[in-house]
């Protein structure tokens, strides 16, 4: 994932745009940043925390609901598909805020965008109180969406405001990622106490009580301004935002919910999808006849970005293997998060020793190394999983799933820090392409190894039961003995052979589903073991290919003394 140099883009007035929009007078240079001055360790620790509690914030909003979708139906009177579609509300907005903020930011200062993302957050946490049905939800789901985007981009920058520029990177990156990445399982944890105390309202009284804490910390900790504010918007902009918006939003709706409704059997789930790419498509085509871009699409499509979010998507969609893998098996198994508490707390300990990790790992710039590594270690997870059986319980899963924690944590920061390196060398304007970039392999990029981790299974789970199916014949003495054994269970409370005989029947249709369930999840772990596999191949044939062409390379001529 080397950067892109200058030569290997072709220039901007050798595109010959079209005039769709005014030549706008280069900006003037903006001025040397002020000098770092070193913080107090307990100002420095204030900031710290700040970051902490604005990821935890912002990450505990999205999780909570996502995480209880089973428990929440009852409150809001839905079905767990139409319970889902807050999951959809909340990141049709979310997915593509990000992109326009860093624009907000640059224009209108960085103090004022901090303060009144925070309000705006806090209104909309406070709106959840009053969720009553599911329309409510969704509505005010999706203004959770919108408020929230700023929120995560704000705990980026309080941890990095304390390091030194050359300290950024190296510390500050790892620490920040980390933060957000303990969102998922610690919503896991706190769940189920906090559901037992007043059921739905528990979970948005708490995001009041977090998103008022944020508040304070924002007000009292100001954020430097490292840039002069400039005006950056232009009314292009918006039209480039507004298509792009539309078509990311209506990608992440039909990714959450398509494997719910099944892609081909809801007409809309076509249409909405033929929608966002269409808008998608308009908006390249906007931004390739400018000249002041929005977003360079040319950049973007060049092949070391093309090479460096192709790593980063395969990352995340292995990955799902955590958020969609372990909780799916062990709710077909009938556990619920109450009787997962301890699996969840071994991956926050797993990924806090993953960001401890990657500071240090980060401090030798080796992020391929680093990259094999998290490879290797998601590798042996996965095969470990993939020996689960309907008796397995979340301790057997402790290791592997610590594993791969610690693998998610050790990987995205050295890709991240790279791959802002290479926006930054281009110039700072380049910062918003690379932002569009790791925003499409991670927001988007999750919602999509969620989709394809949940449709897989569904597939081999149908595989495997017809299977499983064809062995129970009723002319089978042992299979005769099992319904038999199954229906004496309600030997009490009915007398008829008939009926217990029909429940028999029903309980081991039961069993085999769950045993199908299973065994689709032991070969989606396979998938995951294969496609890291993969990864590691490829990344390890690059790596040796680079190699043999810096060998082979003419050393660079001597000087000629004069």
């Amino acid at each position: 994932m080397s950067s892109t140099s200058q030569a290997e883009r072709p220039a901007l007035a050798d595109a010959a745009p079209l005039p769709i929009e005014p030549e706008v007078a280069a900006l003037p240079a903006a001025p040397a940043p002020p000098p770092f001055v070193l913080m107090h360790p307990a100002r420095a620790a204030s900031y710290m925390l700040a970051s902490l509690i604005l990821a935890l914030t912002q990450g505990l909003g999205m999780n909570l609901i996502n995480a209880n979708i089973p428990q929440l139906q009852g409150s809001i009177g839905a079905t767990t598909n139409e319970a889902t579609w807050m999951v959809a509300a909340y990141m049709a907005p979310n997915v593509s805020l990000a992109v326009a903020l860093i624009k907000i930011r640059n224009q209108y200062g960085l103090r004022n965008f901090a303060e009144i993302s925070i309000l705006g957050f806090v209104v909309a946490c406070f709106l959840n109180l009053f969720i009553s049905d599911l329309s409510s939800a969704m509505v005010v789901r999706f203004m959770s969406g919108i408020a929230a985007s700023p929120i995560s981009s704000l705990g980026f920058l309080y941890m990095l405001e304390p390091f030194p520029p050359a300290k950024k990177m190296q510390i500050g990156l790892p620490i920040a990622l980390t933060n957000i990445s303990l969102a998922a399982p610690l919503a896991r944890v706190i769940s189920p106490g906090l559901l037992d105390i007043q059921g739905f309202h528990s979970l948005t009284t708490l995001e009041v009580a977090l998103a008022f804490v944020a508040l304070c910390l924002v007000y009292l900790l100001p954020l430097s301004q490292p840039m002069p504010r400039a005006k950056v918007i232009r009314k292009t902009d918006l039209i480039s935002y507004a298509f792009l918006a539309m078509g990311f939003g209506s990608v992440a709706v039909v990714l959450v919910l398509g494997r719910f409704y099944w892609w081909f059997e809801a007409p809309w789930i076509g249409a909405l999808l033929a929608f966002g790419f269409a808008c998608i498509t308009v908006m390249v085509a906007i931004e390739l006849n400018r000249n002041n871009h929005f977003i360079d699409i040319r950049w973007i499509v060049s092949p070391p970005i093309l090479h460096f979010a192709a790593v980063l998507l395969i990352f995340r969609i292995v990955l799902s293997e955590q958020t969609s893998g372990a909780p799916g098996l062990f709710q077909v198994l009938g556990l619920t998060n109450d009787q997962m508490i301890g699996l969840f707390t071994v991956i926050m300990i797993g990924t806090i020793l993953g960001g401890i990790t990657c500071i240090f790992a980060m401090r030798y710039s080796n992020e391929k190394a680093t990259h094999l590594f998290a490879l290797a270690i998601v590798i042996v997870g996965s095969l470990m999983d993939t020996q689960s059986t309907s008796l397995t319980r979340p301790e057997q899963m402790y290791l592997s799933q610590g594993l791969i924690a610690f693998a998610g944590a050790l990987f995205l920061p050295p890709a991240m820090a790279r791959g802002f390196v290479a926006a930054l060398s281009k110039g700072p304007n380049y910062i918003l392409s690379f932002i569009v970039v790791f925003l499409t392999t991670q927001s988007l990029g999750g919602l999509l190894g969620s989709a394809l981790f949940g449709t897989f299974i569904t597939i081999r789970e149908k595989y495997h039961s017809s299977i499983l199916v064809e062995h129970l014949a009723l002319t089978d003495p042992l299979v005769v003995q099992r319904i038999t054994q199954l229906g004496g269970v309600y030997a009490r409370t009915l007398t008829d052979k008939v009926l217990q005989n029909a429940e028999g029947v029903a309980l081991l249709s039961q069993q085999a589903t769950r045993e199908a369930n299973v065994l689709a999840y032991n070969d989606a772990f396979m998938l995951i073991a294969g496609l890291a596999a993969f990864a590691f191949v490829a990344l390890l044939i690059h790596i040796t290919y680079d190699a043999v062409r810096a060998r082979m390379a003419p050393p660079a001529a001597e000087p000629v003394a004069a």
